[in-house]
C-alpha cells in the first residue's frame, strides 16, 4: 500500500479507539504521555509512530500490538479502508478536476463515520444498478469531457504539428494508406489483414497491436474509413508520447482508469485529423446561413471527410462549443437489433447540463417519438447502408426544444444490428442566430418524452406501455394535497 494510506488508516484506528474509550486527544496525551499535537498528527494520517509509541498506544488503550498495526478497519469503517486499499484514489488523475489527493484524505480522517456512510451509499447504489468498475472509468471521462466542453486544444495543436511533421494535407481527404505508410515507413509496423478472421471468438474486434513486434492485426470487414480512424489512433499514441494504453479496439480490458482516458486522447485526435477543425468550420458555417435546411449538402460535408457519420458526429461536439458558442448539446449511440423490441442507448454526452435523455437502468421504454429510434426503425426496413433525418424535439414537460440531427447505420460485425448517432441542439436565443435554417416549415416537430414510464402525452400513437411512474407521482401529489388540506382544516 502507498505509505500515506497505511499512515491515514492507522490514523482512523487510533481515532476510533480513542472515541470508543470516551478520551478526547488530551485525555489519551496525560494517559501516554505523548503530545496532543504529535496524537493529533497521528490521527490524521500525517505521521506513523514509531514502534515504541505503538506499544505505549497499545498498552495504555489496552489493545493487542497486532489489532493496532493490522490494516484491517473495524466493519463501520470497513469501505474507506476497501476504498484505499484498492489505490482508486491513485488510478484517477485528480488533477484532472482540481482536485488534490491530500484533500480526499483530509476529508477521510476528519470525518471517517460520515464519509463512510457515504461510500457505502455510493456502493449500494452502485451494486443496485450493477454500476460496474468500468462504467465509473467512463462516467469518469465524460464528466472530464463535459467539464471542457468537448473541447481540448492541446489536442487540436498536435494534430497540426502531426500534420506539419508528416506532411499530411489537411485540406484533402486522408487516407488510410498515407497514414499505413507513416506506421510502417516511421514506427516499423507490420500490418497483417489476415488472422483475426481466422478465430471466430475474435468476430467483434476490429484490431489488435501486438507491442513486442509492432504487429497491428486488422479485421478485412472494416471499411476505409475504419481502417483511417485504427491507423490515426496508433500515430496518436507514438505521437503524444503514450505508453500506458489498450492494445484492442474495440477495448475489451483496461488495468487502470489511465489506459481509458489515453484512449480517449488518442480518439479525439484521430478525429480531429481525419476531420480538420479549419475545414470543418468553414462547411458548417456556410450549411448555417441557409434559409432552409438542405439535406443534401449536409451528407455531402459527413463525405467529404475519410470517416464514419459516428465520428462525424463526435468531431461536431468538438467544434460547435469551440467555434460557434453552441454550447448546450448532446451526443447519443443507440443499438437495435432487427428481430427486437428494445434500443440501447450505449454512448452519450451532454454538454453545459443534464439535457434528456440519460440513459436508464430500470428497463423502462425510450420515447419511440424520437428521430434516433426511427431512422433505426427505417434503415432495418430497406437496403440503405445510411439513413439520415432531423426533426425538431419538444419536451413539453420542461418546455425545452432541440435540433436533433440522426444517422443510422448497419453494424458490419453483428447481422441485422444497426446504430443511431444523434446530436441534439437546445434551441435558445444563441442557436437561432447561428442557425438560420431553424423556422424551415419543412423540419417536423414533435411533443416527446423520455420513457413511456414517464410520459405525460395522452395522444401517443406510438406509447409502448401506460405511464406508471408518472401515474403513481400524480396520485402522491394528490394524496400530499390532502394532507396539507386537512393539516390547515385542524391545524
Amino acid at each position: 500500500m502507498e505509505e500515506e494510506y497505511i499512515k491515514l488508516i492507522f490514523g482512523l484506528k487510533l481515532k476510533q479507539i480513542r472515541t470508543e474509550k470516551n478520551l478526547s486527544l488530551f485525555g489519551l496525551s496525560k494517559l501516554t504521555g505523548l503530545s496532543k499535537s504529535y496524537l493529533n498528527e497521528i490521527e490524521k494520517g500525517k505521521k506513523f509512530p514509531k514502534t515504541d509509541k505503538i506499544v505505549v498506544l497499545a498498552e495504555k488503550l489496552e489493545v493487542p500490538y497486532d489489532q493496532m498495526v493490522s490494516l484491517k478497519l473495524d466493519k463501520n469503517l470497513a469501505p474507506v479502508g476497501e476504498i484505499l486499499q484498492s489505490k482508486i484514489l491513485k488510478e484517477i488523475p485528480l488533477e484532472l478536476f482540481g482536485i488534490q489527493e491530500s484533500t480526499l484524505i483530509d476529508i477521510v480522517a476528519n470525518a471517517p463515520v460520515k464519509v463512510n456512510a457515504f461510500i457505502s451509499t455510493i456502493i449500494e447504489i452502485a451494486q443496485h444498478y450493477s454500476f460496474s468498475r468500468e462504467s465509473f472509468y467512463l462516467a469518469s471521462v465524460r464528466s472530464f469531457q463535459e467539464a471542457n466542453n468537448n473541447y481540448f486544444d492541446d489536442l487540436e495543436q498536435h494534430v497540426l504539428a502531426f500534420s506539419k511533421t508528416y506532411q499530411v494535407d489537411l485540406s484533402q481527404k486522408v487516407s488510410s494508406q498515407e497514414l499505413e505508410d507513416i506506421l510502417v515507413e516511421e514506427f516499423a509496423y507490420t500490418i497483417n489483414t489476415e488472422e483475426l478472421m481466422k478465430h471466430h471468438e475474435l468476430g467483434n474486434l476490429r484490431s489488435i497491436f501486438v507491442p513486442k513486434t509492432k504487429t497491428l492485426l486488422l479485421s478485412n470487414r472494416i471499411d476505409d474509413a475504419q481502417r483511417t480512424f485504427i491507423y490515426a489512433k496508433e500515430l496518436a499514441y507514438h505521437f503524444l508520447a503514450i505508453t500506458d494504453r489498450l492494445y484492442t479496439f474495440s477495448w475489451i480490458a483496461f488495468e487502470n482508469f489511465d489506459q481509458v482516458l489515453h484512449n480517449f486522447y488518442a480518439s479525439y485526435f484521430a478525429g480531429a485529423l481525419m476531420i480538420p477543425r479549419a475545414s470543418l468550420t468553414t462547411q458548417l458555417k456556410a450549411l448555417f446561413e441557409k434559409e432552409t435546411f438542405q439535406k443534401e449538402i449536409f451528407l455531402q460535408l459527413i463525405g467529404s471527410f475519410n470517416a464514419s457519420p459516428e465520428s462525424f458526429y463526435q468531431r461536431l461536439t468538438n467544434i460547435l462549443p469551440k467555434d460557434f458558442n453552441i454550447q448546450n448539446l448532446f451526443f447519443l449511440r443507440f443499438t437495435h437489433q432487427a428481430n427486437s423490441d428494445k434500443f440501447y442507448l450505449t454512448k452519450e454526452l451532454h454538454l453545459s447540463h443534464q439535457h434528456s435523455p440519460h440513459a436508464n437502468e430500470t428497463n423502462e421504454h425510450y420515447c419511440r417519438r424520437w428521430v434516433s429510434l426511427n431512422v433505426l426503425e427505417t434503415i432495418k426496413n430497406s437496403d440503405s447502408t445510411h439513413v439520415f433525418d432531423l426533426q425538431i424535439s419538444h419536451y413539453p414537460e420542461d418546455n425545452m426544444r432541440y435540433l436533433v440531427l440522426s444517422s443510422a447505420t448497419k453494424d458490419p460485425f453483428n447481422k441485422d444490428q444497426y446504430r443511431s448517432i444523434s446530436v441534439g441542439l437546445l434551441i435558445n436565443k444563441q442557436l437561432k442566430k447561428k442557425i438560420s435554417f431553424l423556422e424551415d416549415a419543412n423540419i417536423q416537430t414533435k411533443k416527446v418524452g423520455v420513457t413511456c414510464e414517464r410520459c405525460a402525452i395522452v395522444d401517443c400513437e406510438v406509447r409502448k406501455v401506460a405511464p406508471t411512474i408518472l401515474q403513481k407521482q400524480q396520485r402522491d401529489d394528490r394524496t400530499s394535497a390532502v394532507v396539507k388540506e386537512l393539516m390547515g382544516k385542524f391545524g
